[in-house]
């Protein structure tokens, strides 16, 4: 099978690799689609891991069941698959009150070392992946790389569900990339004025069919003013910083009125991963910060509910698509800011 290997930094390998046997009590995914994450294109920049092994990245994955191992009775050949990158441990103390996102002993397909991804023709799903992981059947009717978006579309399901997004809501979101175009998405959903602040003129415009209820352009308007004076002063409920940006952070802290909350929901980059905030303006205002980080198996499911339910407009966020051949352009377009969701496919 062909499979790309990051093995240097911004260097892709396609090379020829033996197909995964298929184990007793697993079985064999043929990868369809998989989407192109913020944290892979992060991973491209810095490099592969010291003193570790070049690995194949892609966790937002959609595929078909090829093979199945004669112990397991709950797939056949033929299933469509949506597979999520997290496998918990089921026993920490956190998977133990199902906070699987934040278990102790986390791994992830395509991230950690030993647990390949999708950005190859084929996966092996063992039966740790299956009984600790996260996959649902893709509804009929669903593309696979829609159902590819189930993945980052889950942890911004889960991100509202926790901060309550309602009615009589202001939420701002910085960042119109992928995942700031799905929070507009999901807030507006939930019945909440949206404001999107980009400094890209090319991501403003992509994010247009997303109906942000104001756009502010950072460059050219003071992000705090404006949305004081959209708040008549107060400033806005919520602030979702969906960028690896952390002057944004700053921003956000100042922007929030009293008593709302601050979403660190961009991981900032491993070299730089520190940030100023206010302490006084969160101490005296009772702002709540607080990080926003992975989902619980249900929002993944969910995510495929509404996908099929044509809540999240795909044809939009999904901008470009690329051969898995072509996965040195489909990054490099990533690395642009000239794009939104980008799919890697096999066929």
């Amino acid at each position: 099978m062909k499979a790309a290997l990051l093995v240097d930094v911004q260097q892709f390998e396609l090379r020829d690799l033996p197909d995964p046997k298929v184990p007793v009590d697993g079985l064999v995914l043929k990868v369809e689609a998989c989407g192109v994450c913020g944290s892979d294109l992060r991973r491209w920049k810095e490099g592969p891991p010291l003193l570790s092994q070049p690995i194949v990245p892609g966790h937002e994955i959609a595929g078909t069941v090829e093979a199945v191992g004669p112990g397991l009775k709950d797939y056949a050949i033929g299933d469509r698959l949506a597979v999520a990158p997290d496998i918990h441990c089921g026993h920490c103390y956190y998977c133990q009150r199902g906070m699987y996102n934040l278990c102790d002993e986390l791994h992830f397909i395509g991230i950690t070392p030993g647990y390949p991804g999708g950005f190859a023709e084929k996966i092996t799903l063992t039966q740790e992946i299956l009984t600790n992981g996260i996959l649902h059947h893709i509804p009929e009717g669903i593309s696979f790389t829609d159902a590819a978006l189930s993945e980052p579309c889950s942890s911004v399901l889960a991100t509202h569900e926790k901060i309550g997004t309602g009615l009589n809501h202001t939420v701002l979101v910085m960042g119109a990339g992928p995942i700031g175009c799905l929070h507009v998405v999901i807030a507006k959903v939930c019945g909440a004025r949206v404001i999107l602040s980009e400094p890209n003129p090319i991501r403003r415009k992509m994010a247009e069919p997303f109906h942000p209820d104001v756009f502010i352009d950072p460059d050219k308007e003071d992000v705090v003013s404006k949305t004081r004076q959209l708040t008549s002063g107060l400033g806005v409920d919520t602030v979702i910083c969906a960028n690896p940006i952390a002057t944004t952070q700053a921003e956000a802290v100042k922007a929030c009125r009293k008593a709302g909350k601050v979403i660190l929901f961009g991981g900032l980059p491993k070299a730089q991963p520190m940030t100023s905030l206010d302490a006084n303006r969160i101490h005296y205002g009772e702002i709540v910060v607080m990080g926003a980080f992975s989902y619980h198996p249900l929002h993944h499911q969910m995510a495929l509910d509404i996908i099929k339910r044509g809540v999240i407009p795909t044809g939009s966020l999904i901008t470009h698509i690329f051969p898995l051949d072509k996965i040195a352009d489909a990054f490099r377009i990533a690395s642009t800011g000239e794009a939104l969701k980008i799919m890697v496919t096999t066929s």
